[in-house]
């Protein structure tokens, strides 16, 4: 193949992408949920605030601190992350979720017998990761506390890809994993209640007090993304902040 036939066809190649129906449903996809407000942040001060006491808050998965931890109030906040995504990494824990829970389980972090009002958890966006943290954030959680999960409603496959390198794709850098696949495994126990709200790639919500909303009618047993995608509102149990809000105060009788 000569010089200008391989020139010719990078173009032709090229231009196919751009123009690919798939790379511009993704970009439209992709603005659409970064007009969507509140973000992550808003939704975990108003449920700190909401507790209308002295609250303690512990963050998985910190990355750039401005981005979410600097923005929360609360009494006492406790952060960890391992530094693998932000090398300056000033947290308070430099390891990982599974090191940090065993260390409190121990003793040697904090202490066994510690509680969290809120854990918010956006460490790595694998489904058993986060099904893990998940789990041990429930050990450490008050009875009336609140678990908060980023990337929980991933607007199309290509967001919900098990790779973040691989980003010539119709979501191009923006990546919410598979952390849907562990809330939507949470959502289908008895023992707590959940719900997600649909901003900020979904924010999902667990609660131990079962008001947040019934478990799933769909089922998807096998984690399908087309299930996920044609059923969003039952599977997720997806709502708007302000639905959120209102659902907040009536069970709560907070005002």
């Amino acid at each position: 193949m000569n010089r200008f036939k391989k020139i010719k066809e990078y173009y032709n190649w090229g231009g196919r992408f751009i123009t690919d129906p798939f790379i511009i449903a993704g970009k439209e996809l992709n603005f659409t949920e970064t007009q969507k407000s509140p973000f992550r942040f808003d939704v975990i001060n108003y449920l700190l605030s909401s507790l209308n006491r002295e609250t303690m808050y512990l963050e998985i998965g910190v990355r750039n601190p401005d981005d979410n931890y600097n923005r929360i109030v609360a009494t006492k906040k406790y952060s960890v992350d391992p530094g693998i995504e932000f090398r300056e990494n000033p947290v308070d824990y430099k390891v990982t979720s599974d090191i940090f829970f065993e260390g409190l389980a121990s003793g040697k972090f904090l202490g066994p017998d510690i509680k969290f009002d809120v854990i918010f958890i956006d460490g790595l966006h694998l489904a058993d990761q986060a099904d893990r943290d998940i789990e041990n954030a429930l050990i450490y959680l008050k009875d009336d506390g609140f678990i908060v999960l980023h990337d929980c409603n991933p607007p199309s496959e290509f967001h919900a890809r098990e790779s973040h390198e691989f980003v010539i794709s119709p979501a191009g850098q923006n990546w919410n994993g598979t952390t849907w696949k562990a809330f939507l495994k949470a959502r289908y126990r008895t023992d707590i209640s959940s719900c997600c709200i649909d901003t900020d790639w979904g924010v999902g919500v667990i609660s131990k007090r079962k008001i947040l909303g019934g478990m799933p009618s769909v089922k998807n047993s096998f984690y399908d993304f087309h299930v996920l995608r044609d059923n969003r509102k039952n599977l997720l149990n997806l709502m708007d902040f302000y639905t959120f809000k209102d659902l907040i105060e009536k069970n709560f009788n907070l005002k």
